[in-house]
């Protein structure tokens, strides 16, 4: 690294050595490159995408201002719709999935059946679409003749989001389960604690803050998910855009979705990204 390299801004700073004022300025340049390619990219499609022959047309049919500002209401509270499936399936999807994590966790030859059924478990619900999980279950079991409330779309739609991801998430829990060193278990014995007391006040604790970020992601997911619901009868966020499609015949309310579900999905991932990172660097 030569005087010339270290040069400007930061090697006037007090306290900083050669290298991290090196350091500082490969980033400076680093992020500079960034920008600058990210602009001409945005500034390519821009410029190139209206001189496309079609733009008109898809500007017309996606991205029509008047028919966005008319169903963007109806859109926002149909998403409500989907926010309350949510907010009834995670729980539910977190407590079967410890459960099952639970189930595959079982060392006992006694409980040998449990950890055998939480592993098929996993195995079929992990291994069907979730869209042929929502058709078979809600359109199976409402055929059974259950009176009402019990033939309703949005319960079985739930219980078959409930199942499918719970299998997931029990993955995901198992995962956090064995990452704790045995030694844990260990002292906790040495400790007079059984089993079922080391896995409650030593194992689970540290694994679930250790799978946090994972499950997050996993959430984020199921909030889109919901959205296949529409599929057999709730009238959410997906099913209302398509019923101002075919009144309007105008795509832009798909649009609209897209971008609810953004708002939504951004700021939740970014904050998994954040847990994730400050996990790496609390490791490190």
């Amino acid at each position: 690294m030569t005087q010339t390299e270290i040069d400007g801004p930061d090697a006037k700073r007090p306290g900083l050595t050669r290298r991290q004022i090196y350091e500082a300025q490969v980033r400076r340049r680093s992020m500079a490159i960034a920008a600058g390619s990210t602009a001409a990219v945005l500034l390519a499609l821009v410029v190139l995408i209206p001189l496309a022959p079609g733009w008109e047309g898809v500007k017309k049919s996606f991205f029509n201002a008047d028919v966005f500002a008319r169903t963007f209401p109806g859109l926002l509270e149909a998403f409500l719709l989907d926010v309350a499936i949510f907010a009834w399936s995670a729980p539910l999807i977190f407590l079967l999935g410890l459960c099952i994590a639970l189930c595959r966790d079982a060392r006992s030859p006694a409980l040998y059946p449990l950890r055998l059924f939480g592993t098929l478990y996993t195995d079929i619900f992990r291994g069907v679409p979730v869209i042929l999980v929502i058709y078979l279950i809600g359109f199976g079991i409402p055929g059974l003749g259950l009176p009402r409330p019990w033939n309703s779309p949005y319960i079985w739609g739930t219980v078959a989001l409930v199942l499918t991801y719970a299998a997931y998430v029990a993955e995901v829990l198992r995962s956090g389960i064995e990452s704790i060193h045995h030694s844990q278990r260990a002292a906790a014995a040495s400790l007079g604690l059984g089993h079922s007391d080391t896995m409650r006040f030593v194992i689970l604790p540290q694994a679930i803050r250790r799978v946090v970020p994972a499950n997050m992601n996993l959430f984020i997911a199921l909030q889109k998910d919901v959205a296949l619901l529409s599929f057999i009868g709730p009238v959410e966020i997906f099913r209302q855009a398509g019923v101002y499609k075919s009144l309007l015949a105008n795509f832009t309310p798909y649009v609209g979705a897209a971008l609810i579900f953004l708002a939504v999905t951004v700021p939740a991932t970014r904050y998994a990204d954040y847990l994730m990172n400050k996990q790496a660097r609390a490791r490190s």
